[in-house]
């Protein structure tokens, strides 16, 4: 049975049970903004089991894609060590939400495990938390479990929680005994035991009580079941092996490295280890950068930079001197995309990302395996023992060096790692990233629309027919305080909620509408519109007249300039994306955007500048689809369809089964619940305003459209206009003109530049006429007009010509800012270090510098300490005699 059989069986099994199959979430869990990455089944459901969130299904079963690496739960250093450790694995789950719960949870894993997967039921054993009689009392009545095969465990092993307060309960494991010789030995091995005997194949959580903030465990008025086993880890028991890497999950996957490699797995432990790593870790970046992952210096973009590196690394250790790791995600690409199709609808983007990543670190990586060989004989001459944490981050810092990297080489050689240290020189980077993770869940809402949400209310949105709207307000809460009133007087700053609204709250990067709602008493001015919970609309706004009080009947009014311009950006968008597919390619995938009245901004993958041909092409492209006036035509597909149909969704975010699909002709498909014009002749004109490079791998366009566009070219025509009238030019001859006053102020610059030389070199006898000696050596040091730092290395060379066996100092202002050159004669630089010498000196001038033993460069701030600086040279010379 392979391991897609029982994913599908698995799947199949619980669809069969009344369970609803539920496809796997991104692994960048958009909607907790607490985890670095989806680590857990559960992740999708956490709102739902929070109560913030309903489904139209009570039962669930899912095969989700996890990630772990980075923050608390972090295995990355254990992977390709151990039999079991990952950075990416399924967890196969199935959950309840108030509907099932113990007995049911432990018939079905009982079922599926014995029943389709046929493992032996002798070798079964099961865990309870110590105090849970009622699981240990349903298990009993499983007959085909032999006794004495149920045991209890205390809360650090069979207790779950999913944080300091909120739902919890006891938990179940069932365990497999893979027999003695995979055993530690111990004469007390029993199920429990940390080795690799008792294995735990499948954990059963009870979610049934609710932990407060004094610890307090009150039950649950609907108690929920959450489930996880491991797919990587079923399967190779399913088929025998003892390593989940010898499972056909990996087995593929490790042949093709062996293969590249000329190697042979199972002949060489250090070899064995590396193609490990090279298959988890080619598994984890297909799969992350399939979900728009990016490499980067921190966040999640960080983590999987380390992913890559690390295997990049241990490539090299198995003999690849050539890039390589591209062919192996795409092989991860090719083997996973039947359960995981959005793999092939990224396979252009992740051979580029890799390839790039690879490139860009095998050009230092030589370097920084060197530097860090030096170091580990230095520590071991030393007999330290350990590598310094501020040498890692120089690593790190310099040549993007990944502690782990650090950590597994000196591992090979013995050595510990300062890793304490290493995360302090880390420290502000690292509160940078959590704080930038904080927040976003139900406790932060204010006390009025928390309850609200949590009794599941929603608004119904009316705004893609119309601007305006009759419904009643159902909720007044006061902005400042978070409470919910009757009624709000004129000044009263409020929140309001209606059962259905015409107002777009934000959302998919687009703003939320503004406008007015009006009451018979009253007018609340909308300045915002934005939706918590499952779909619940809040308008903030202001009482502007009157009052308005819960109940009223109201008028909403938006703002429908402001919502054209918006819907125009919108629209103009799609159209975008859509042209720099088709001139850059189908690796362009959109990575953020910003759609606002005065302007669109849209965050794209792309691993070089956008050239000015390669925009010009972009804007006739989208400009040619604006003057076609194609009709803007919105459907309601179920999502698989409307991917198959080739719409294009965006990375990581979350669909329901009901997608709405914006189509322009056959031009455009997108999945999108944003605002959008009729027909793409009322955008008028796309103009793009910037392109500019926001991360590795991500480019950003700023653009505008209809008047706004059209202001921008009178503006430009006025400052052309100017331009003209400034150098006399007329009609076409602006360039023309222009160009011939560069050239002039070229040709004059040049003059300048020579006649500055010449009497500069004119005065060489006066300058060696100055000369000092110290301690028996010429010294000439002195200040020299300049036109450009050239002027100084020609001085230079002139006056070290002439000077014969000396030492030469010049200084000079270029720009606001200090020039120095020092030079010293051959046969003098035993006893003289011109880098030296430039270091003391620049170091007056508030700069540094450095260059060989016979000639050095510096500059400097700090122009007015320039003559003091010189004066100082002939006792910095002394010092160094």
């Amino acid at each position: 049975m392979t391991g897609n059989d029982i994913r599908k069986q698995f799947l199949d099994f619980f669809a069969a049970r009344g369970h609803s199959v539920v496809g796997s979430s991104s692994l960048v869990p958009h909607e907790d903004q607490t985890l670095l990455f989806t680590n857990a089944g559960m992740v999708q459901f956490k709102r739902v089991f929070m109560g913030e969130d309903k489904r139209d299904y009570s039962r669930a079963t899912t095969s989700q894609r996890c990630v772990r690496a980075g923050g608390k739960h972090n295995d990355l250093e254990n992977v390709g060590q151990t039999a079991r450790h990952h950075t990416f694995f399924e967890m196969l789950g199935n959950f309840s939400f108030g509907d099932y719960f113990k007995e049911d949870a432990i018939t079905y894993a009982w079922e599926f495990l014995t029943g389709v997967l046929g493992l032996p039921k002798d070798k079964l054993w099961v865990s309870v938390f110590e105090d849970d009689d009622e699981a240990f009392a349903l298990w009993e009545k499983i007959e085909d479990l032999p006794k004495g095969k149920i045991i209890r465990l205390g809360e650090k092993d069979n207790f779950w929680a999913m944080g300091d307060t909120g739902p919890c309960g006891p938990c179940s494991e069932i365990l497999i005994d893979q027999g003695p010789e995979v055993g530690c030995g111990t004469p007390d091995c029993k199920a429990g035991c940390d080795c690799d005997r008792y294995l735990e194949l499948w954990n059963l959580v009870f979610m049934q009580y609710f932990r407060d903030e004094s610890g307090k465990l009150t039950p649950l008025p609907k108690p929920s079941i959450d489930t996880g086993m491991g797919l990587e880890r079923i399967a190779a028991v399913v088929q025998g092996v003892q390593s989940n890497y010898d499972s056909d999950l990996f087995s593929p996957l490790i042949e093709k490295i062996a293969g590249l490699a000329g190697k042979k797995y199972g002949a060489n432990d250090h070899d064995d280890m590396a193609m490990r790593v090279i298959a988890d870790h080619g598994r984890a970046t297909a799969f992350l950068v399939s979900d728009g992952v990016l490499p980067a210096n921190e966040g999640r973009g960080y983590v999987l930079r380390r992913i890559m590196r690390r295997a990049i690394r241990f490539g090299r250790a198995l003999g690849f001197d050539k890039p390589f790791f591209a062919e192996i995600a795409g092989a991860v690409a090719e083997q996973m995309q039947g359960a995981y199709p959005h793999l092939n609808e990224s396979r252009e983007l992740l051979a580029k990302v890799v390839v790039n990543e690879e490139e860009r670190f095998l050009e230092t990586l030589d370097h920084g395996l060197t530097m860090l060989e030096e170091e580990l004989d230095r520590v071991e001459e030393a007999s330290a023992r350990v590598v310094g944490g501020d040498f890692i981050f120089k690593l790190y810092d310099t040549y993007g060096f990944p502690v782990d990297i650090v950590r597994d080489v000196a591992l090979e050689r013995g050595l510990a790692v300062d890793e304490a240290g290493f995360n302090a020189a880390m420290d502000e980077q690292r509160q940078r990233a959590k704080q930038a993770r904080k927040g976003g869940g139900l406790a932060e809402l204010a006390a009025g629309l928390r309850v609200l949400v949590e009794k599941g209310e929603k608004s119904v949105f009316t705004g893609y027919e119309a601007c305006c709207d009759s419904s009643v307000v159902s909720s007044l809460i006061v902005a400042e305080s978070g409470e919910a009133v009757e009624r709000a007087g004129i000044g009263g700053q409020v929140n309001v909620v209606c059962p259905q609204s015409p107002f777009y709250a934000e959302s998919g990067g687009q703003r939320g509408d503004r406008g007015e709602i009006i009451a018979a008493a009253g007018r609340v001015k909308i300045v915002d519109t934005t939706v918590v919970g499952d779909g619940l609309i809040v308008h903030h706004g202001e009482v502007v007249q009157g009052e308005v009080a819960v109940g009223d009947a109201v008028t909403l009014n938006v703002a429908e300039g402001r919502r054209q311009r918006i819907s125009n950006n919108h629209t103009a968008t799609h159209l975008l994306q859509a042209a720099l597919r088709s001139v850059l390619g189908d690796h362009v995938k959109q990575s953020g955007s910003l759609v606002e009245p005065e302007r669109l901004r849209f965050d794209f993958t792309n691993f070089s500048p956008v050239s000015v041909e390669e925009l010009r092409q972009v804007e006739e492209i989208v400009n040619g689809e604006i003057r076609r006036n194609t009709t803007v035509a919105t459907t309601l597909k179920s999502r698989d369809q409307a991917v198959a149909d080739g719409a294009t969704a965006l990375f990581g975010e979350k669909y329901g089964d009901s997608v709405r699909v914006v189509s322009i002709g056959e031009y455009s498909s997108e999945l999108c619940g944003g605002t959008h014009v009729a027909a793409t002749g009322a955008i008028g004109l796309l103009k793009v305003v910037t392109e500019t490079g926001i991360a590795a791998g991500v480019r950003r366009i700023e653009a505008i459209t209809g008047p706004d566009s059209l202001a921008r070219f009178q503006a430009d025509e006025v400052e052309l206009a100017g331009l003209a009238e400034l150098v006399n030019a007329s009609g076409g001859e602006l360039r023309g003109r222009v160009e011939k006053l560069l050239a002039r102020q070229k040709e004059l610059e040049k003059e300048v530049s020579r006649l500055t030389a010449a009497q500069t070199i004119g005065d060489l006898d006066r300058l060696l006429n100055e000369a000092q000696t110290v301690a028996g050596v010429k010294v000439v040091a002195a200040e020299v007009p300049l036109d450009s730092p050239k002027t100084l290395r020609e001085v230079g060379d002139r006056v070290r010509d002439k000077l014969g066996s000396g030492i030469a100092v010049l200084g000079g202002v270029f720009e606001g800012k200090v020039v120095l050159l020092v030079m010293v004669s051959k046969d003098l630089t035993k006893q003289f270090q011109a880098g030296k010498i430039v270091k003391e000196v620049a170091a007056m001038v508030g700069g540094g510098g450095g260059g060989r033993p016979d000639m050095a460069q510096a500059g400097g701030s700090k122009v007015d300490k320039l003559p003091a600086a010189i004066a100082a040279v002939a006792g910095i010379v002394a010092g160094q005699a």
